[in-house]
């Protein structure tokens, strides 16, 4: 570690390269994260497929969204459950 480096961390103050790379990471996550409304139709009928072995799923009330939090790109996902299937 260099003195300007041991500085910077005492005082709390980051680097201009480590700004720079923080913020290239928020660009990238934000790009990978841009996706069309079909896209996201898309991803919703595959969930409620898959999901759809277990439990008896409304599509009219479930609800599929990406958004960003803290850098991190984010899927959720409501479902509104009818009932659960039992395993034989």
């Amino acid at each position: 570690m260099n003195l300007r480096a041991l500085l910077n961390a005492l005082t709390g103050r980051q680097d201009s390269k480590d700004v720079a790379r923080e913020r290239l990471r928020m660009v990238l996550v934000h790009d990978r994260a841009t996706v069309s409304p079909e896209f996201l139709e898309k991803i919703k009928e595959e969930m409620i497929s898959v999901i759809s072995k277990y439990m008896e799923i409304d599509e009219r009330h479930t609800v599929i969204n990406l958004h960003h939090t803290d850098g991190t790109a984010v899927l959720e996902a409501n479902l509104a459950i009818k009932s659960i299937r039992r395993a034989p």
